[in-house]
């Protein structure tokens, strides 16, 4: 039997079974203790120490406590915590991004995922570089300046080549005052050697979801190809920061097992990360199983509803407080809406999740690897925002200024990335509003940028964001960072 060892390089013992039993078993018996629930709500309070540090996040068996926990006084008390800890780390910033499929070719025998390589009448696709040069045009006339490109895992059709080759073509595409400025990988477990190539590529994150950490449940899940390996594919992360990718994504597919065991596998993971490498994950994704081609989630009994969902991103959320959080198109624009109040810091908009979907003015379905729920224009999506009171961010400059890993954390953990994330938000809106936005956009973006000015604590760097904003109005000047 595996022992426990967050610090261990094996799966089995830094997600380890018997572990998560044991945490769902004082769980289920504490979720009732008022007493201890209180002590981990006081500790999970954003405060800081002597040297200006927050004290962060709640451990695995804190944090499915407060998840087992019914009582409703408390759960609103977890809500509003949450809210707070998403306001000191991220203030009412919202990253956009749109993900980008270039292949669905596919050895594995997924079971919930319509590219698995029985799946013999959904279209299967893989752009050329012409190809992949009209979906980047195509984005970057929406607004979009970040990416996470999708591929399905095919040594032969999407070799490790191939992704970087379609990187280098995505950076190269300069359309009018577009330019994709960061790609984020989403792609399947590979070796330290390819991590570094992706690395040397100039990505941002490499995001890899686990999909279950239920060892049993995900070797049944994944009954064919390289995927049915749990132990590769649960240690991707580690050879990846070995790779010299500091910033790594986690997730699971909510709906496939228990959302409790996957909850605290979640938490363990991040737990380890930190433990191992000294920087936990960048991001965390949420995403629910969701119908699709040849895909009914009906035939997976562990769906969870929309309450219980905005549970897990709010406990997440106290528990891993530095985290990014993303929710997709999967998802409705009024679950959406609710999830950013409880701790989601990036979403997808306008997404498209077929290969060549961007470039078609009609939103093509024959290869898509799920339903999109929330088909608004990137547009209407930035308005729906500023509407509720969040900056619609499209900034890259952590990346390109070299704070990501630990250096991103201490910034995150102390509340220092805000002096800079913020004026980067109002001068990267600006420009979308110059370019891309819808008359009705524009203004009232600009009235949300003229009060959130005023929201820059320190002068000089106030000062220099409103001249940067006049150079990006009347100048057609682009790419100010702090």
């Amino acid at each position: 039997m595996a022992k426990f060892d967050l610090k261990s390089l094996k799966a089995e013992e830094f997600i380890n079974h018997e572990e998560i039993l044991e945490t769902l078993k004082y769980a289920e018996e504490n979720k009732h203790n008022v007493e201890l629930i209180d002590e981990i709500l006081e500790k999970a309070k954003p405060k800081k120490d002597e040297a200006g540090t927050h004290s962060v996040g709640l451990t695995h068996r804190e944090a499915s406590v407060l998840l087992a926990c019914d009582i409703p006084e408390k759960n609103e008390e977890m809500y509003r915590l949450a809210e707070q800890i998403k306001k000191d780390f991220y203030g009412n910033r919202i990253v956009m991004f749109a993900p980008l499929y270039l292949s669905n070719y596919c050895v594995n025998g997924c079971t919930y995922c319509p590219y698995h390589y029985q799946n013999k009448h959904i279209c299967r696709k893989k752009l050329t570089q012409e190809e992949v040069e009209k979906e980047v045009i195509a984005l970057q006339d929406m607004g979009h300046k970040r990416l996470a490109i999708e591929a399905g895992e095919d040594p032969v059709n999407n070799p490790i080549e191939y992704i970087l080759e379609c990187i280098d073509t995505i950076y190269k595409v300069k359309h009018k005052n577009g330019a994709i400025r960061r790609v984020n990988v989403n792609i399947a477990a590979t070796t330290v050697e390819n991590y570094k190539k992706l690395k040397d590529a100039g990505i941002g994150t490499y995001i890899l979801f686990q999909e279950t950490y239920h060892k049993e449940t995900y070797e049944k899940l994944h009954p064919t190809g390289p995927k049915h390996n749990y132990a590769y594919h649960t240690e991707a992360m580690d050879r990846a920061m070995e790779g010299g990718i500091d910033d790594v994504g986690l997730g699971v597919l909510f709906g496939l097992e228990l959302y409790k065991y996957e909850f605290a596998g979640l938490i363990m993971h991040a737990e380890h990360l930190e433990a191992v490498h000294g920087v936990g994950p960048h991001t965390i994704s949420v995403p629910r199983l969701k119908r699709a081609d040849d895909i009914d989630p009906s035939k997976f009994d562990n769906g969870i509803d929309d309450e219980t969902f905005k549970k897990i991103i709010a406990c997440i959320r106290i528990a891993v407080p530095y985290t990014g959080m993303i929710i997709s198109t999967r998802e409705s624009a009024k679950v959406r809406g609710e999830a950013l109040r409880l701790g989601i810091s990036q979403i997808s908009g306008a997404s498209r999740t077929s290969v060549g979907g961007y470039a078609e003015e009609e939103r093509p379905h024959d290869t898509e690897q799920f339903d999109v729920s929330d088909e608004r224009t990137l547009d209407e999506v930035v308005r729906w925002l500023m509407e509720m009171g969040h900056i619609p961010s499209f900034c890259t400059a952590c990346y390109r200024e070299g704070r990501t890993g630990d250096r991103f954390m201490s910034l995150c953990k102390t509340g220092q990335i805000q002096n800079c994330c913020h004026p980067n938000a109002l001068m990267t809106l600006s420009e979308f509003l110059e370019d891309y936005a819808s008359s009705e956009t524009k203004e009232l973006g600009y009235k949300m940028i003229e009060g959130e000015l005023n929201n820059i604590p320190k002068e000089k760097v106030r000062e220099i964001a409103k001249s940067n904003i006049e150079a990006i109005r009347n100048n057609n000047k682009r790419d100010f960072r702090f």
